[in-house]
């Protein structure tokens, strides 16, 4: 991979403070400056309303913008955890949304969606704005996708991931016992065209297991396997493999 800046767009209620050390691990990874986009928990409380989506893709605009004219490349690779995957998916389109044209894909050419939740079936209504609106990966030409999804063994997750992981998989795929990271399914997680990377032993985040998507060894994973095109497609997971 060619070395550019990174831009991250964290996860729903997740603190700044969590992603630390996703930062301190990328920036030696990439060789270039990592800019994590500030969000506060007033402000992801009111992502239910699409102002506020805007108002949170403004502020990706304006860092992928500043950083795009100090990359070598003149572009800049996005990381989105959880929801933050599915906000960038919309920032890349060039499509007027809340009457502002984004079009990131002028500006990013590598977008990497860790834990997001793709498809569910009790989707909430702007996440299903960006299915109907961006199936798959529309851009192929111009951005490649990469979806990380963990496949954690509830028996060794915290009490939080056995008690919501029922719940919250049933409301994705219908199915409790499905495989995943604590909150989101595996085949959630992994966007229809996209290269597909499956960690095994991985939360959601902090509060589901001790190994989750931000942890520095974990980032070491997912970023090799999203760059060395070793991810593996669907069915085709070795037990215990890193794909």
């Amino acid at each position: 991979m060619t070395r550019q800046p990174i831009v991250i767009l964290g996860g729903f209620l997740i603190s700044p403070e969590a992603y630390g050390p996703m930062v301190a691990r990328l920036a030696p990874l990439c060789g270039q400056p990592v800019r994590l986009v500030p969000v506060g928990k007033p402000e992801w409380l009111l992502t239910v309303f699409a102002f506020a989506w805007a108002r949170i893709l403004d502020r990706v605009q304006a860092t992928a913008a500043e950083l795009a004219r100090q990359s070598p490349t003149g572009k800049v690779t996005l990381i989105g955890h959880s929801s933050g995957g599915i906000m960038l998916r919309l920032f890349l389109d060039d499509a007027p949304f809340q009457g502002r044209c984004y079009d990131g894909k002028d500006l990013a050419d590598t977008l990497v969606m860790l834990g997001s939740p793709h498809t569910a079936l009790k989707a909430t209504v702007l996440r299903r704005m960006v299915a109907e609106r961006l199936p798959g990966c529309p851009f192929p030409d111009r951005v490649r996708y990469v979806s990380v999804a963990g496949d954690l063994d509830l028996q060794a997750a915290s009490p939080m991931a056995r008690r919501l992981a029922p719940t919250a998989y049933r409301n994705s795929s219908g199915d409790a016992e499905d495989r995943g990271d604590g909150l989101v399914p595996v085949a959630s997680a992994l966007l229809a065209g996209s290269t597909p990377v499956v960690l095994p032993g991985v939360a959601h985040g902090g509060a589901f297991g001790p190994s989750w998507y931000g942890s520095p060894e974990v980032v070491e994973r997912w970023w090799a396997a999203a760059f060395s095109g070793s991810g593996g497609a669907p069915g085709s997971w070795p037990a215990g493999a890193a794909h």
